[in-house]
């Protein structure tokens, strides 16, 4: 009774998760939302004609509601001179009321409950089986595994349509992509995926499934093959994970799903390699430890010069600790106010030294400021000059041996 339950969330995850990819590529996110909601109606009115949920049937009836919302939605947006945001919300929240109110004005002959309808009937997943090769499967992992096949098949078909429409509908439209017949089956296979997942897991969390793996998979990687693949990975993982969560803590299994996708979200926020939030403030930290380095073996070199008369290290605690760090390494050695380069360091700190006073030479030659203002740039930008760049400038500004405050340009070494 517990297996076939996640089984039957992972695939429904799985279906969700293929459909969702192309939604969330092609910034239809909300379309599918409005989808997943508005298809009620129709599966509705399918049950009342003596379908039954997840039949032939009430497939057809989804994918005509869902045809109906896109086009609602469309015509809105249109004569009312709204946002596409708006029209979708105003239709999907339309609908999926209307759908609500059917149930309860015919709930004798509709084997719907308004609450299954939010959260499904995961649980009892196992209860409804059908014979499948002399084992009873649950019914909704034959429409699960249907709807994927179905899925599957289409996006093949017709994938250099969805790709090139994916990231360039305009230049696809020129040169005679079919974009429409491409966004039109897509939207019917969200239909299917929806139909699909409708009565086992219920309107939140298809709407979770559909938006949530490809989203977290879109931070992760940049190919749309990729993004599909862990998209439906983070699908499946979420499902289980979720149910057992939900078994555990004796709480609803779909919402317990859509909180595991949330926070698989939230991870992939933080720890993206691209852009997460956690990379992004180690590399920020890493290099303001590199700058304070560098400042450090700067201002040891200038003193140096200056006959020991120059001002001391730079003062806070993350000077002193790259003092400390530098010393150990035997790139300087001395109190910790007054710093002395080794053999180690001289080399590393002439580099710096001789990117600023070059940016100094190219400024003082290429920019009307004053002589007093060329520090606080070059301060800054010889932080990432490379040797290459540093070449360029000696050529631009010529074999200068010196800045415009008159101080020696090191020679570059090797």
């Amino acid at each position: 009774m517990m297996v076939w339950p996640m089984v039957v969330a992972a695939v429904v995850s799985a279906v969700c998760a293929v459909v969702g990819t192309m939604l969330v590529v092609r910034r239809m996110s909300l379309l599918g939302d409005a989808i997943s909601h508005g298809v009620l109606p129709g599966i509705v009115v399918a049950v009342l004609a003596g379908g039954r949920p997840g039949g032939m049937l009430s497939t057809v009836g989804a994918v005509a509601a869902a045809m109906l919302t896109v086009w609602a939605a469309e015509a809105i947006r249109r004569r009312a001179r709204l946002s596409e945001d708006a029209a979708a919300g105003v239709v999907f929240t339309t609908f999926f009321a209307a759908g609500v109110v059917l149930i309860s004005l015919y709930a004798s002959r509709v084997d719907l409950d308004p609450g299954c309808v939010l959260h499904g009937i995961l649980e009892l997943a196992a209860a409804d089986t059908v014979p499948l090769l002399g084992v009873a499967v649950p019914r909704a992992v034959v429409n699960g595994l249907v709807a994927l096949a179905v899925v599957t098949v289409f996006l093949a078909a017709t994938w250099p349509a969805q790709l090139f429409a994916a990231f360039d509908a305009d230049a696809a439209r020129v040169v005679g992509v079919p974009v429409g017949f491409a966004t039109t089956g897509l939207l019917a296979m969200t239909a299917v995926a929806t139909v699909a997942s409708f009565e086992a897991v219920g309107a939140v969390l298809v709407v979770a499934m559909l938006v949530v793996p490809a989203a977290t998979a879109e931070l992760l990687f940049r190919s749309l093959g990729r993004v599909m693949a862990a998209a439906v990975a983070i699908a499946v993982a979420a499902a289980v994970a979720g149910y057992l969560a939900a078994w555990r803590w004796n709480t609803t299994a779909a919402g317990m799903i859509a909180i595991v996708l949330g926070l698989c979200y939230l991870v992939a926020v933080l720890a993206a390699a691209d852009g997460g939030v956690i990379p992004r403030l180690a590399g920020k930290g890493w290099l303001a430890w590199r700058v304070a380095c560098e400042d450090v073996l700067a201002a040891a070199w200038r003193r140096e010069e200056a006959g020991g008369n120059a001002a001391a290290t730079p003062a806070g605690l993350l000077f002193r600790l790259a003092g400390s760090w530098l010393r150990l390494r035997g790139k300087v050695e001395g109190p910790t106010d007054r710093l002395a380069l080794t053999d180690a360091g001289r080399g590393e700190a002439e580099t710096i030294v001789r990117s600023h006073r070059l940016w100094e030479a190219w400024l003082g030659r290429n920019v009307e400021l004053p002589v007093d203002h060329l520090h606080p740039p070059a301060e800054w930008v010889e932080h990432y000059l490379g040797a290459d760049v540093r070449r360029r400038i000696e050529e631009e500004v010529g074999p200068a041996s010196s800045d415009p405050h008159g101080r020696e340009i090191p020679t570059e070494r090797g």
